[in-house]
């Protein structure tokens, strides 16, 4: 008889867990609690160590459909436009890592992932409200009046994690100060500016911006970061004014402001951090992705590392099907130094990108021009690591 699991969240981390336990025959329900699967957001991208898992479960031709694939990362200054680091992201990368680069908006990513997923092991509408673990089993309840019993839990809901406040306690995030706004730009209205299909990345003063193709390349997203706004929210659908954002990226280079200008809308977002945690399994219940181990998004791991920690929680499982308490801390043990790291990267990039004009942001160009962070040798690390290879 094959384990039952529970999982709670059906965002991209969900879904691709949901995904990769079947594959190996295990009983897997996902419990979201929205009407139907719709990420909030726009885009993410999802790098080798992530795509390749998810190439396993045969979702190659509908990650080509809807994805875009960079031919390069393309670090600049934020008023000259100066190359200060151009990597490859294309043919050469899946050369040496045997998977793809991908550019998604992360609507798409998610209704693939569902759509790779049976009915009938897929239920909307379910808000947890609390769980018990009893013996071998896990039982959660829903909003609904609804329950569901397991051999044990997976909290993959999020940075908000009711599963985490459960079995740990509430968890206070830190406003690191910085403020976000991202926008989706229709092709049409950038074609002037004759952008490349990569990943954008300029680097100024107190902010940096990002933007990459989505959607097949209907769509520019576009995110703009900057240090000491006023804004302390960590919603992501809280909408932002276009012309505060274009003043405060006054004097910044013009293909930088004519992709403001062309925002439709802009949302905005405090960005948070939150301390690392100590554990993320108690018993059979164990948390996964940003439920654990939230990052911010100046490495693009996010995503990435969710789906990673799906494929660790698979093999485990799979290979310790009668200790289950067992293989849960052996996922966490496998999984939480890497999670760790990113999540330091992320931050230190944070300052990194943001560095005022001077020797130390002439340090770092210095730095990126020569040895290159993002060179086939020196993220190697990231890109051909194999999660699923932890037994």
């Amino acid at each position: 008889m094959s384990l039952e699991v529970a999982v709670i969240g059906g965002g991209i981390g969900g879904l691709s867990a949901a995904l990769q336990l079947l594959k190996v025959g295990l009983d897997v329900h996902v419990y979201e609690q929205a009407p139907r699967v719709a990420e909030i957001g726009a885009g993410i991208q999802i790098s080798p160590n992530a795509s390749r898992l998810l190439a396993r479960l045969g979702l190659n031709p509908a990650m080509d459909a809807v994805g875009v694939r960079p031919l390069a990362v393309h670090q600049r200054r934020w008023d000259d436009g100066r190359t200060l680091q151009r990597a490859p992201l294309g043919p050469e990368v899946e050369a040496q890592f045997g998977a793809s680069y991908y550019h998604f908006h992360r609507a798409d990513l998610a209704n693939l992932l569902a759509d790779a997923l049976p009915p009938r092991r897929l239920h909307v509408g379910h808000k947890l409200l609390s769980l018990e673990q009893r013996g071998d089993r896990v039982t959660a309840r829903f909003d609904n009046g609804t329950s569901a019993e397991a051999d044990l839990l997976i909290g993959a809901d999020g940075i908000h994690s009711r599963v985490r406040n459960i079995i740990f306690g509430p968890e206070k995030p830190r406003f690191t100060g910085c403020v976000a706004w991202r926008g989706l730009v229709p092709a049409g209205r950038i074609a002037h500016l004759d952008i490349e299909v990569a990943s954008h990345n300029w680097l100024g003063p107190g902010g940096h911006c990002v933007h990459y193709w989505v959607s097949a390349g209907r769509l520019m997203n576009v995110v703009c970061v900057v240090e000491h706004g006023n804004w302390t929210a960590e919603s992501w659908t809280d909408r932002g004014d276009v012309a505060e954002l274009l003043q405060r990226y006054g004097g910044w280079h013009p293909v930088v402001r004519g992709l403001i200008e062309a925002f439709p809308e802009t949302f905005i977002w405090a960005l948070h951090d939150r301390a690392e945690l100590p554990r993320w399994t108690e018993g059979r219940v164990t948390l996964l992705g940003d439920a654990c181990h939230p990052m911010l998004p100046m490495m693009a791991q996010g995503a990435a590392q969710s789906i990673e920690d799906g494929a660790a929680l698979a093999s485990l499982l799979n290979a310790m099907p009668d200790d289950v308490p067992g293989a849960l801390r052996r996922y966490e043990t496998v999984r939480k130094p890497r999670a760790t790291r990113l999540q330091e990267q992320s931050a230190a990039n944070r300052i990194r990108f943001h560095l005022p004009d001077g020797p130390e942001q002439q340090k770092r160009d210095e730095l990126m021009a020569h040895s290159g962070d993002r060179s086939l040798s020196n993220i190697g690390w990231l890109y051909q690591h194999d999660a699923a290879l932890v037994v």
